[in-house]
């Protein structure tokens, strides 16, 4: 790269404005596919890389935005691909608009935040943060742009990002339903049972859950509830929770994760599914696909759904109108092997 090469000299070789140079290293303005094709070229000849420090100094932005998601779990991260893939939709929709993105999985009990003025984050995308968490009092208190992932807040002004929960849940438990089975037991998550309200995802998968039941006559019974981690290991235990159970014959897991943990125990047990038991997870994450038998579960698009949280975001941080501040975004069950009709 050639030091004395700076935007004055691309703006000169491309015979355009110094403005229409910074819109096109910034994915801003009306510039036409022409114009852009060509500075990129100049740019790339001349070997022109922006001194991002000084730039940042003068318009006071960092061009970083915070991941944060709140967890007490060790292993929430590397144990549950959801995370990946959010990651994923995350960072393309920031590089798409000259961002980048920090990852900080935080412990809500001792954390204070300030990594976000360390490192001058222009703004936040929290993950699963649940009403009255220290978590979003803290961002709110900094006054910072930011977006929640899954967090169901009730405060209208908060930028939010979530999915039809209920109704994918629902779904789910209604497809079960109209299988045969009556008995279904749920793997809710380490949650107590008696808070749910407060975790947001979570009570609204659950509310789903128990709209299918009304609607089928079927009585709610909180004994079919299994409280344990949202991870493999916490599958893996369910299993033996479930075969416990007696007139069981069904459950549906909060996550594909757990239901994959499930699985594997149910067939050392030498359970067969959906023979014995039918399973039916939440997420569609890619590995779903390829477990033996191939898991039924309620889909969402998580890329898009991290793409939409830094949309939401960067609008924000660049002062656009706000169209929506809630979106919500759609699920679809995909059935495949391990559901079917409970054993005679």
């Amino acid at each position: 790269m050639k030091p004395d090469i700076n935007i004055v000299d691309v703006a000169q070789a491309a015979g355009v404005s110094i403005a229409t140079v910074s819109n096109v290293m910034n994915g801003k303005g009306r510039v036409s596919v022409a114009t852009r094709q060509k500075i990129e070229k100049i740019i790339a000849e001349l070997g022109y890389s922006p001194n991002l420090t000084a730039r940042n100094l003068k318009t006071k932005r960092s061009d970083l935005i915070g991941l944060v998601v709140p967890t007490m779990q060790p292993g929430r991260l590397q144990d549950n691909p959801f995370y990946w893939d959010l990651l994923a939709g995350v960072e393309e929709g920031a590089r798409d608009r000259k961002f980048h993105i920090i990852l900080a999985g935080i412990d809500e009990s001792t954390e204070t935040f300030s990594f976000v003025k360390e490192r001058r984050l222009d703004g936040v995308i929290v993950v699963g943060a649940n009403e009255g968490s220290q978590a979003v009092d803290r961002v709110l208190e900094m006054g910072l742009p930011a977006v929640f992932i899954d967090s169901y807040l009730a405060d209208p002004k908060l930028l939010q990002v979530y999915l039809e929960d209920r109704k994918g849940s629902c779904r789910a438990t209604r497809y079960l339903i109209e299988q045969g089975h009556r008995r279904i037991a749920l793997l809710i998550g380490d949650i107590p049972l008696e808070r749910i309200a407060y975790y947001g995802v979570l009570y609204e998968r659950w509310l789903g859950y128990r709209d299918a039941l009304d609607e089928a006559g079927i009585a709610y019974d909180p004994k079919l509830m299994i409280k344990l981690p949202t991870s493999l290991e916490g599958g893996y235990q369910a299993a033996d929770r479930l075969t416990e159970m007696g007139d069981v014959t069904a459950i549906f897991s909060f996550s594909d994760v757990s239901a994959m943990g499930l699985l594997k125990r149910l067939r050392e047990l030498g359970k067969g599914v959906p023979r014995d038991y039918s399973v039916v997870g939440f997420d569609n994450l890619f590995m779903s696909n390829y477990t033996s038998p191939s898991l039924t579960t309620v889909a969402q698009n998580i890329l898009e759904k991290g793409q939409e949280a830094v949309r939401m975001l960067l609008d924000q941080i660049d002062g656009n109108p706000i169209v929506k501040r809630q979106v919500a975004l759609p699920v679809e069950l995909i059935v495949r092997e391990t559901t079917g009709a409970p054993p005679v």
